[in-house]
């Protein structure tokens, strides 16, 4: 391994999805125990603080709210946290202390709406960033607001350019390739998505993008929701909700770690970034391998704010 190397982690965490404020405490002492061995990049899972509420439908048929599900959205809203929250600053003084670079996947609240977001934690200068997702796949949209393209950055850190893209977003071509124009290098995929066939993604986005993928997903059961939590999935405690398959891929899309399916656990490899740039001698989908005369994209970047104030 070259000098600019070093060691990444994936954190595959079940969440407190009663108590935000606890799973941040846990996510900060993972940071520190990453720390110790010898990691200096940690991604965790998408919606770790504030909780994916696998199963759920909020009482909402076509046509129809219920009181039950309107209830349970209240409670989903008090278990979001602000960006500058004492949550995330939790996880911030953990990552100051060691040096880290985390990337964390949180329920933020902004006004009345959440978002399900990826928020960038650099341990030299604090929270640098966040990526909300901009499309909530089916049934998140019920509950989750749409980001937009002012979240989409990649960003500089001591140990290279750090993307993070949500879940199904990366089945959005256009979205990789704008990660891939920023020149990401490190790109981090929060995820709920266990299936057998997300490794497959995963390895396909390293090929493409010629970088380090790396994938963590919550291995939680069904107790940790506690009794009050609608399942579609059952009320058996040891029912497992979602099943983790963290991994970490390099850029020729050979997997160093996971994916893993045991249980909690955090996965490590050593990133070598010399990787690459021998990966894309043939083949850099932005730039000598693009057709900029037969395809060009074009990305709004902009805030959408519902209201523009204009004038004194």
């Amino acid at each position: 391994m070259s000098q600019r190397g070093f060691r990444a982690a994936v954190a595959q965490l079940a969440s407190i999805p009663t108590d935000s404020l606890a799973t941040a405490e846990k996510a900060a002492k993972t940071v520190r125990e990453a720390a110790g061995n010898g990691a200096r990049l940690i991604v965790f899972p998408e919606a770790l603080i504030g909780g994916y509420p696998k199963g759920a439908s909020f009482g909402a048929p076509i046509g129809i709210r219920k009181p039950e599900g309107r209830e349970a959205y209240r409670v989903y809203y008090e278990t979001s946290v602000r960006i500058d929250g004492p949550e995330l600053a939790l996880v911030a003084e953990a990552a100051a202390e060691t040096g880290m670079v985390v990337v964390i996947g949180v329920i933020e609240r902004d006004g009345a709406t959440v978002y399900c977001t990826a928020v960038y934690i650099d341990g030299s200068r604090g929270i640098v960033g966040t990526h909300r997702k901009l499309m909530p796949t089916g049934g998140e949209r019920l509950i989750w607001g749409f980001g937009d393209g002012s979240t989409m950055d990649v960003i500089d850190t001591e140990l290279g350019r750090i993307g993070a893209v949500i879940c199904w977003e990366n089945y959005m071509p256009m979205l990789r390739m704008h990660m891939f124009a920023q020149g990401v290098e490190f790109y981090c995929a929060p995820t709920a998505d266990d299936r057998d066939s997300w490794a497959a993604t995963m390895r396909h986005i390293a090929l493409e993008g010629r970088c380090f993928v790396l994938s963590s997903c919550q291995y939680i059961t069904r107790e940790a929701y506690g009794p009050d939590h609608e399942s579609a999935l059952g009320d058996d405690p040891e029912t497992v909700m979602m099943r983790g398959g963290g991994m970490i891929v390099d850029p020729l899309g050979e997997v160093l770690a996971g994916p893993d399916f045991s249980g909690e656990t955090v996965l490590y490899a050593d990133l070598d970034p010399d990787r690459i740039a021998r990966a894309k001698f043939d083949f850099d989908v932005a730039g000598h391998y693009a057709r900029p005369d037969v395809f060009s994209l074009e990305v709004d970047t902009r805030p959408k704010a519902a209201v523009r104030r204009i004038g004194g």
